[in-house]
């Protein structure tokens, strides 16, 4: 490895430090260059520090340098130090530079230096203290305290700019200052010249300027501010807003069909990732895309943005082919099925879809082939061959879904043809250690094929220059940005957009007829092709990009088809297409301490949710409660019961009836005359704030942040009726019977705002409550920005009745051991069976059916190969034992455990070999347990 630095580069400094760190100093040769070398070829400007790996390929970016360094130490990535580095670069980085320049170039001192970097000094120091570790990632250090450290220390070298508040930074700093690999790495660039080192370097650099700041921000952890205090203004402004009632609301826009831009309003079209058809979504499924999606669609509305909100299936692809022949069907009724099954689960959950179309349309065929012509004609396609892996048994390429292997960067044994689920990483399938075919097991051999590739590196410049005016006005999620720079950091490669495969949009090429277009090139047309199915002037959405904002929403592993991929063909294309405004992805939702398996029954799957008893508006808040924003989160049963039953139950649902009960039992269903007090008024700024705090977090796409403000101020609300104890004061004297009044007039008022702030979110519930206040239909479809008297006195309300109901211990536990693998697999799932007509039952044990071949198991527990293949009529639909299933996985287990502590031993081989061929056979026994297809024994030929 070279690692080529100058003289004076404040990057010099966390590289160095992660190299001593990582322990890699001694592999290292460093060369020493001028600011202005450009050591990487395809850059246009100079970048240094830059690392030169041996396999010629470079890393320019000071994190990424790190993180190498890292990861040949044995380190493993995390999504907190990945936010770390995000803020590092996104925030840090801008008011660092500023400082640096201010006080070495240009000779300033004190506040000149440290404000423009105090606000993340604070932030820093904020989060230490609140995760009470040494460290900002735990109790060691981490990549991030390395980046950071690096850094800063140009700056906090210096005693004056470290503020004796900020003691936890304080402890922070010194306490990395002293190890030996920053020590090291301090020498070798400072050389004893103190802040003066970096002069020379800076002194040749542009100024930096001071980046503006941002009242809200996808930040990866909110600085803790002090409540606020109210002022008299803010107070007699929300009394003001108050008295006007009604007419403090926007007049309703009445929505038009087709949903189209209008000149001079804001239109903002919202789309979410393509579920591929050939699955069930589950619950992390449906919070990545579409719930989210919804939140925000169901939010523009009522803000009375002309909003389009628009999905569908994804049902080209190898995806597609594998599920057809699994259940022995058609590609295309596979997607009929499947795409009627997608269609009723969004239905159950909500999801207010302008539009839910298919990308299997006349439609799709040709706006794809219209922007690859176009691509074609403007030199942005490449022709090459490609060695790929094919099947001589199943006599065929086979396309990335059809190869399962190693990942050749982190060793997953599950590894896809075309992406590490666990990594993240994009695979070329001949790169996969041991591949096989996901269809006979057999190991696949490499072959040539001529393909078509999008000339990436070409695109690169115009991409950049997009990115570089998108990302300074818009919301994109940190990780989505950190995706995206991962992808440019090294520069991008041709990537192939044609496969060998039969279901698929067909490539208008000759010598290219027997192709499709692979599904990531034009799954991202779907948008254009369902929108045009929606409506025949289409291109006044997707052509229009100065009178169009474009949301994204997405799970991470999609980002860059979305950020690099289709950008760059739609750029390509000089159509004037309209591209990204606001990416906004997700990390993961796991499932308890696991992840969902539909196969082995564990999680809950989008078909099942309702028929847990449970209503999809309790679905709902929990997984926008728990919304993996930041960082992967995980499904909780128990935590599902506790949300349930404190904030809604307890807290909003409480609130809302005991507001609504009042009226009724005190006042005969008819809001009483309200006489507001100071502290009335003061409730009432309170709640204002709130609700401006709720619409700040939603314009910047913070769900989960926006529905704590809903339960704050039902919390208010609550604190507010038990203070003031109206029914008490009921019996009291006039005064005290004019003051419950006020006390239930204001809190049905604020159970009346809440119904509006909650149709986002539990949209059921929403009505509900707006059903039992009979709130006007005015007031129903818009949210104002301030809180008004939607009830006035006078106004006669309907029945009241509760909203939610407790979930019991008992309850939730039988949902947990039914949904932790203890459901019997559904008529969607590959069967186990246990007589199949082509196999003989007196020689087996067991049989499994899997792409329409049968896979036996003889009595003695040793394979029957497959030789014929049976349809789905002939297979009978016995289903395997869960029971059974757990049997066979922890043998599995014992028995891998005895082959490695052999392994470890040294042992005999042939008693390895013995105890190995065990294991085999135990894995060979859940498989067909789990209806999943054979290994044939390796060393064995197949007859």
């Amino acid at each position: 490895m070279q690692l080529f630095v100058s003289d004076g580069a404040p990057g010099n400094l966390p590289v160095l430090a992660a190299a001593g760190r990582a322990g890699a100093r001694g592999k290292l040769l460093i060369h020493i260059v001028g600011p202005e070398e450009r050591v990487v070829p395809f850059l246009t400007r100079p970048k240094l520090p830059v690392l030169k790996l041996d396999s010629d390929r470079y890393l320019f970016s000071t994190s990424a340098i790190c993180r190498y360094f890292f990861l040949l130490s044995g380190w493993e990535q995390d999504d907190l130090t990945n936010q770390w580095l995000e803020w590092e670069t996104t925030e840090l980085q801008p008011v660092l530079s500023v400082a640096l320049y201010n006080l070495v170039v240009q000779g300033k001192k004190g506040e000149d230096v440290l404000s423009p970097v105090r606000r993340a000094l604070i932030h820093i120091d904020h989060s230490l203290n609140r995760r009470s570790c040494p460290f900002l990632v735990g109790d060691s250090e981490s990549l991030a305290d390395i980046v950071l450290w690096g850094a800063l220390y140009p700056l906090l070298q210096d005693p004056t700019y470290l503020p004796d508040e900020l003691a936890a930074l304080q402890t922070w700093f010194q306490t990395l200052s002293v190890q030996e690999p920053c020590q090291q790495a301090v020498e070798s660039v400072l050389k004893k010249q103190g802040i003066l080192a970096f002069r020379s370097y800076l002194q040749k650099q542009p100024q930096p300027s001071v980046p503006l700041e941002r009242p809200v921000t996808n930040e990866p952890e909110e600085d803790e501010l002090p409540a606020h205090m109210l002022s008299e203004e803010e107070i007699a402004m929300a009394a003001t807003i108050w008295e006007q009632g009604l007419e403090a609301l926007p007049p309703l826009r009445p929505r038009q069909n087709p949903v189209l831009p209008v000149a001079g309003e804001r239109n903002v079209l919202i789309t979410s990732a393509l579920p591929y058809v050939n699955n069930v979504p589950h619950l992390g499924n449906i919070i990545g895309c579409v719930l989210s999606a919804d939140v925000f669609a169901r939010y523009c509305r009522l803000r009375q943005w002309n909003t389009l909100y628009l999905c569908g299936t994804d049902e080209y692809g190898t995806a597609t082919e594998t599920k057809a022949m699994e259940e022995g069907l058609t590609p295309q009724q596979i997607c009929d099925k499947y795409h009627a099954i997608h269609a009723s689960i969004y239905r159950w959950f909500n999801i207010s879809f302008d539009f839910f179309g298919r990308t299997t349309t006349p439609l799709q065929t040709k706006i794809t082939q219209d922007i690859f012509q176009r691509l074609l004609s403007r030199g942005f396609l490449l022709k090459d061959t490609v060695e790929q892996l094919r099947c001589e048994r199943c006599a065929r390429f086979l396309a990335d879904r059809f190869v399962e292997g190693i990942c050749p960067f982190c060793g997953y044994e599950e590894a896809r043809g075309d992406q590490c689920d666990k990594c993240g990483k994009l695979i070329n399938a001949i790169e996969l250690k041991k591949p096989q075919c996901k269809i006979c097991r057999e190991s696949p051999v490499v072959k040539s094929s001529q393909h078509l590739f999008l000339d990436l590196p070409k695109l690169e410049k115009r991409l950049e220059e997009w990115l570089g005016r998108t990302l300074a006005s818009s919301d994109w999620t940190p990780n989505a940005r950190f995706i995206t720079r991962s992808w440019l950091r090294d520069g991008l490669k041709p990537r192939c957009i044609t496969r060998d495969l039969k279901w698929g949009t067909p490539v208008p090429l000759e010598g290219f007829q027997d192709k499709v277009f692979y599904v990531w090139f034009d799954a991202t047309i779907g948008y254009l092709s369902i929108t045009a199915n929606y409506t025949d002037q289409w291109e006044r959405w997707w052509k229009n990009p100065d009178q169009v904002e474009l949301y994204q929403f997405m799970a991470k592993d999609n980002v860059p088809f979305h950020s690099v991929v289709f950008p760059c063909s739609a750029l390509g294309a000089e159509d004037n297409y309209t591209l990204v405004s606001h990416l906004i992805a997700t990390e993961y939702l796991n499932y308890e301490d696991g992840k969902f398996s539909k196969s082995r029954g564990v999680g809950v799957f989008g078909d099942m949710a309702q028929n847990t008893g449970i209503p999809s508006d309790i679905w709902r808040f929990y997984l926008l409660y728990v919304r993996p924003e930041g960082q992967d989160s995980s499904f909780s049963w128990t935590d599902l019961m506790l949300k349930n039953n404190s904030e809604l139950l307890n807290n909003l649902g409480n609130f809302v009836n005991r507001a609504g009960m009042f009226v009724c039992k005190f006042f005969g269903g008819c809001v009483p005359k309200m006489t507001l007090t100071p502290d009335d008024q003061r409730l009432l700024a309170h709640v204002t704030l709130e609700l401006h705090q709720y619409h700040q977090l939603l314009e910047k796409v913070r769900i989960r942040d926006a529905l704590r403000c809903i339960l704050t101020i039902s919390r208010h609300g609550n604190q507010y009726i038990q203070v003031n104890e109206p029914w008490k004061r009921i019996k009291g004297n006039e005064a005290d019977r004019l003051r419950a009044g006020t006390v239930t007039g204001v809190a049905v008022n604020m159970a009346a705002l809440l119904s509006i702030m909650m149709q986002p979110y539990m949209p059921t519930v929403s009505t509900t409550i707006q059903t039992q206040l009979q709130l006007p239909p005015a007031a129903c479809a818009v949210l104002p920005t301030d809180f008004p008297c939607f009830l006035p006195a006078g106004h006669q309300i309907g029945i009241v009745s509760p909203l939610f109901q407790k979930l019991e211990n008992d309850q939730i536990e039988s949902l947990r051991k039914r949904f932790g693998g203890g459901q019997l697999e559904d008529s969607l799932e590959l069967k186990v069976i246990t007589f199949p007509r082509a196999v003989k039952r007196d020689n087996c044990k067991h049989v499994s059916v899997w792409g329409g071949i049968i896979y036996a198991l003889g009595k003695n527990d040793s394979l029957i190969l497959p030789k014929a293949k049976v349809s789905k009529a002939e297979a009978p639909t016995e289903l395997a034992n869960p029971e059974q299933i757990k049997l066979l996985t922890d043998a599995v287990t014992k028995q891998g455990n005895i082959v490695r502590e052999l392994k470890a031993q040294k042992a005999d081989k042939a008693q390895v070999t013995a105890e190995v061929a065990k294991l085999l056979e135990l894995k060979q026994q859940l498989a067909l347990a789990e209806g999943k297809p054979l290994e044939a024994p390796k060393g064995k030929k197949k007859k």
